[in-house]
């Protein structure tokens, strides 16, 4: 692979108005439990045998009885759903089955993001042990051909003699693309979890429980979640045993914690048998990516997963590549695939290696975007003072924009498009903030685009250049209209209030049983007042933006507990100097040379108040 962008070395942040991007005023949600709910937690606690914190948050996720408890303290894979409740799986597997008794070529195509390659990575696995002897997966190319399903894919597809293309992460609103591929004669079967359009699409079988006709329970897998339901149902249609499917857990866990779908319900099941894989006998690609991470000698979380196997897995699909042979497939999200069905270690490291390289570059270009939309916004008042951000440069690189969008967001707090020129056209990457529909904003401006899709918090989108101007004061006025002011101030949600001397090694033992954390699941956040640093605060990170410390409540020594706010440098001098604080935080556990102690996770810093 020959890289074909330019990096642009990054600045650090250092000059003072520079680092005030790291002060942000969080408001502190923290309503205590009723009456009602305190008698319950204690009867949960002392049935259980737990402190009456934890039953306190288990009533909080709607668990009051101990038998639930135990079920969600132990996740069992038989209560996982019927993959025939899902509209269309019958005809799925029925048609999967006609191919491989044929021998016939089957293309399997997916997203080049991580939900997207593991989906592919998952289903080309499964079916190679089948032993079909013409099977190939693609990946469409960010830069050439974008998003969801391209007529170059199905060009290539008909090329290599391919009867069924199996579409993975995307699909649901490609009915025109399934209609062109129809007279190639090529079948689809599409695997999404995006929300559909007016029409499905007339492939063959069309597995997405949102929907409108499918009855299927559950309505938040990620897409690579409902492409294992779909093998899940082959191997019951199959006689096969569970077993075939639950060896490949391990690519459905890094989807779920990558593409940030609710860990409850089926999700919650299956990430923990997938991060129980992960951490067990990942499979050689994974466990490339693993080593390189340097989490090998440690329990492997969902946090892991978010912030360093699944970003190197998406730089392969963001960094764009060279590519001479016009009959090629295309290279950039293809080599995250090859990592991930890797069968030998020495080619399972080189991809791992090169994949690694694409996240560094991917980092510092994104680094050096950043502060360039920084230096644009605070030099642009008009721009600053917006409850929006549509900003455009068509020198920025589009696999880089959706992470520039979200970065944007950790400092103004605010709906956020960026947006770039790529073959054409302006595209780009929109994020939100908890509460408010940015898919509904972008759809408002739908007569505007070329083509947009995504969910609640997170969106792409295509238009013409000369739509840029209008689409960002319509975007800008419907933000103005509907955002409610409160959104716009980031909340920490406060779970209970909890003294040092609670967080016992049983109370932590307890507490990593409510994992695998995630949206509606999140890590239970604790409020300690009063505590102090004697002294040995310190910063570091690269830039010296991350705060550590050890904190105690009182004058007790042995209630020392280290701890970390990350972007949090500005507090620095009042923790030194031993004043009293209020933190908000998570518990954690941190893994040093073979010990295992507590690590607070500090989400915000305040004064404590003057009695």
């Amino acid at each position: 692979f020959t890289p074909c962008w330019k990096v642009v070395p990054f600045q650090p942040l250092r000059t003072e108005k520079e680092k005030t991007i790291y002060k942000m005023n969080h408001k502190w949600n923290y309503q205590p439990i009723t009456p009602e709910q305190a008698e319950t937690s204690q009867i949960l606690a002392q049935e259980l045998g737990i402190s009456p914190i934890l039953g306190q948050l288990l009533v909080q996720r709607g668990i009051t009885k101990a038998a639930d408890a135990k079920k969600f303290f132990r996740p069992q894979l038989p209560d996982l759903h019927d993959p025939f409740l899902m509209k269309d799986m019958d005809r799925a597997v029925e048609r999967i089955d006609e191919a491989v008794k044929r021998n016939e070529p089957i293309m399997v195509y997916g997203d080049y993001d991580v939900d997207g390659t593991t989906a592919v990575a998952l289903v080309y696995s499964f079916l190679r042990r089948l032993g079909l002897s013409s099977l190939l997966f693609y990946i469409p190319d960010r830069y050439t051909e974008g998003y969801g399903i391209s007529v170059k894919a199905i060009d290539y597809a008909q090329r290599k003699g391919v009867g069924l293309i199996i579409a993975l992460d995307c699909g649901i609103k490609a009915t025109e693309k399934v209609a062109y591929a129809k007279t190639k004669g090529i079948d689809f079967i599409i695997c999404d979890h995006h929300l559909p359009g007016d029409t499905i699409p007339e492939a063959v079988a069309v597995l997405d429980s949102k929907r409108p006709d499918c009855n299927y329970p559950f309505k938040e897998l990620s897409g690579c979640g409902v492409g294992f339901k779909m093998l899940q149902g082959y191997c019951q249609f199959k006689g096969l045993p569970f077993s075939e499917v639950e060896c490949l857990l391990d690519l459905v866990v890094v989807s779920i914690a990558s593409d940030i779908v609710p860990l409850v319900g089926e999700n919650r099941i299956l990430a923990y048998y997938g991060l129980k894989r992960l951490n067990e006998k990942p499979g050689k690609g994974l466990s490339s990516i693993i080593k390189i991470c340097g989490l090998d000698k440690h329990v492997i979380t969902i946090d892991d997963i978010v912030f360093k196997i699944g970003p190197r897995i998406n730089a392969a699909g963001r960094m764009e590549v060279d590519s001479d042979d016009e009959n090629a497939a295309p290279s950039g999200g293809h080599s995250a695939v090859y990592l991930m069905v890797a069968r030998d270690e020495e080619v399972a490291s080189e991809y791992g290696a090169f994949i690694d390289t694409c996240n560094q570059d991917r980092k510092n270009i994104d680094r050096s975007i950043t502060q360039e939309a920084h230096e644009i916004i605070e030099s642009r008042p008009e721009l600053k003072n917006r409850k929006s951000t549509v900003i455009y440069n068509p020198k920025w690189m589009k696999g880089i924009v959706g992470i520039v969008a979200s970065r944007l967001i950790e400092t103004y707090y605010r709906p956020t498009v960026v947006l770039t020129m790529s073959n054409g056209y302006v595209t780009g990457s929109a994020r939100s903030v908890p509460g408010f529909d940015l898919y509904q904003a972008v759809e408002s401006c739908a007569d505007l685009l070329e083509n947009f899709g995504g969910h609640i918090y997170a969106a792409g989108l295509t238009m013409r250049p000369e739509n840029v101007e209008e689409f960002t004061r319509r975007f800008n006025d419907y933000v103005e209209e509907h955002i409610d002011p409160e959104m716009l101030i980031p909340q920490v949600e406060i779970d209970s209030e909890l003294l040092f001397s609670d967080i016992t090694h049983k109370f932590r033992t307890t507490l990593n049983r409510f994992q695998p954390f995630g949206p509606e699941n999140n890590a239970p956040v604790f409020v300690t007042r009063g505590v102090s640093n004697r002294g040995d605060a310190r910063l570091v990170g690269a830039e010296q933006e991350h705060l550590k410390m050890d904190l105690i409540q009182g004058q007790k020594p042995n209630t020392s507990i280290p701890a970390i706010a990350f972007q949090q440098p500005t507090h620095y001098e009042h923790v030194r100097s031993g004043k009293c604080i209020d933190v908000c935080y998570s518990v954690v556990e941190n893994h040093y040379r073979g010990t295992v102690s507590a690590q607070l996770r500090i989400k915000d810093i305040k004064k404590t108040p003057v009695k």
